[in-house]
């Protein structure tokens, strides 16, 4: 038998507030209380009498049971916080906004994340011997309310080939929250951790596309030279894996990128090797535009007449004075240059 799957859409429960009903539960709990020591002190002084016991009966029902029920109906939200309400396992509405909020007392709160993590402290607080540390676990793990805030999420860093099979170490934030929490809730076993595995498979999949750096002359882009359009496009790659668990994601950084340890110092090498190569590039660019004027201001202003094989020992000398490493020894010739 094929089983239907059923794909849930947020509702946005109008609930009343539930001040009115706090209040007056409070007063209707007093009155019981003097309802029924006003029964007893009557049944104690005056004998059995079906008015006194029917009050009596009544106030204690009240104490015992709709008091209560009331108490777990009224539901307390903060500034983006959402309850996820079901009543016997049917999905009846999310609660939004911040204030106090009266709901049907059977209706139970769902949020998977909030149990997953509960039941990870307490494994980990069992493990330290700390039960007063587990009693307060317990006792926020009692709240099954959904943070709507904008939420931060950093996963450890990963060792991924890029395009061109080096090793690197990338490591991402993400911006995200909650827009669906119906999806989030019912969708996905526990929406955090789904979250963490698409983001490391989204970045697995990204880098693979693109080199650590640009090639000497080319135009592609690289992880490390396209830094804004890889974000965009990793953005774009975990939002369609999370679109089905009600996510929305704000934005994706590269917060750590760099070369694996094993290549690493091969590969600053190679860079500082290439930052050699375009220093001299440049230093030999600049040794033949300095040449050519002084050839020019020497011919302008005739100062000396130079054949050719003398012209070209000076450019041999000149060059050898600008593109030298070291400051150039001189050497005096009182002679002639003949």
């Amino acid at each position: 038998m094929n089983e239907q799957h059923v794909e849930y859409q947020e509702k946005v429960l109008r609930a009343p507030n539930g001040l009115g009903i706090l209040l007056l539960n409070i007063v209707l709990m007093l009155a019981a209380v003097a309802g029924i020591v006003f029964s007893a002190m009557q049944l104690s002084a005056n004998g059995s009498s079906g008015g006194m016991v029917a009050l009596l009966v009544v106030c204690i029902f009240y104490w015992c049971l709709p008091c209560w029920l009331l108490f777990a109906g009224i539901k307390v939200l903060g500034p983006n916080e959402a309850l996820v309400l079901t009543l016997f396992g049917t999905y009846v509405g999310t609660l939004k906004g911040e204030g106090i909020f009266f709901v049907n007392p059977f209706c139970t709160s769902v949020n998977p994340a909030a149990q997953s993590a509960s039941e990870a402290a307490l494994t980990h607080l069992s493990k330290e011997e700390n039960p007063s540390s587990g009693k307060i676990v317990k006792a926020a793990a009692m709240s099954k309310k959904l943070s709507l805030k904008t939420m931060t999420l950093n996963n450890d860093k990963q060792k991924i080939n890029d395009l061109l099979g080096n090793p690197i170490v990338i490591g991402i934030a993400v911006i995200w929250h909650i827009e669906d929490t119906a999806k989030a809730v019912f969708a996905v076993d526990n929406y955090q951790e789904f979250l963490s595995i698409q983001s490391d498979a989204a970045l697995r999949n990204t880098v693979r596309l693109y080199p650590y750096d640009v090639s000497e002359g080319g135009d592609e882009k690289s992880l490390r030279g396209s830094s804004q359009e890889i974000a965009g496009v990793l953005a774009e790659e975990i939002q369609k894996r999370v679109e089905c668990a009600g996510l929305r994601i704000e934005e994706a950084r590269i917060t750590t990128l760099a070369y694996a340890p094993e290549i690493a110092a091969a590969m600053l090498q190679r860079q500082q090797a290439s930052a050699v190569v375009d220093a001299r590039k440049m230093i030999v660019e600049g040794a033949v535009g300095m040449v050519e004027m002084a050839l020019d201001e020497l011919n302008r202003k005739q100062v000396v007449e130079l054949d050719d094989e003398r012209k070209a020992q000076m450019v041999s000398n000149l060059m050898v004075v600008l593109c030298a490493g070291k400051d150039a020894q001189p050497v005096v010739n009182s002679g002639s240059i003949y």
